[in-house]
């Protein structure tokens, strides 16, 4: 069976040059990006845009984004990501959440979640906290399914 992992990561990106993301993605990224997998990327700047411009561009695997609310209403850099990358996206599923707030983003989760065996985390280096990126993680530990995660 392919895998299907959800990505989840931090917003906050311009601490790292791109470079050190291109690395980090071949490392951590490229093991599980199998021709026949299926990602599910959450359509935000940050990781998620990262991560689907680097799996649009060096791999094969599936892509879905997955969004709260639309497209549209995502920040600039996310649409441009998206925009660029619309070729090689198999799927866009927009939750259409009346208001942009957290329960919207904790749907967002739960829903790439539900649908992928593992996930895989990159969240602000740190101590555990109480992020999105942090939720996903934990959701994803409450339905029993391996997290790879890999503080940035």
């Amino acid at each position: 069976m392919p895998l299907a992992a959800a990505i989840t990561g931090t917003r906050q990106t311009g601490h790292r040059e791109l470079a050190w993301f291109g690395y980090l993605f071949r490392t951590y990224l490229a093991p599980w990006a199998a021709d026949d997998a299926h990602f599910y990327i959450g359509g935000a700047k940050g990781i998620d845009s990262l991560t689907l411009l680097w799996l649009a561009g060096h791999t094969q695997s599936r892509i879905t984004i997955v969004v709260p609310g639309t497209v549209t209403q995502q920040p600039a850099e996310a649409r441009q990501a998206i925009a660029r990358c619309r070729d090689r996206i198999a799927e866009i599923v927009e939750l259409g959440a009346a208001e942009l707030r957290t329960p919207a983003y904790h749907a967002r989760n739960r829903h790439m979640v539900d649908r992928a065996q593992m996930v895989l985390g990159f969240p602000l280096g740190g101590p555990e906290g109480t992020s999105g990126t942090w939720q996903t993680i934990n959701y994803a530990a409450s339905q029993g399914k391996p997290r790879l995660i890999v503080p940035i």
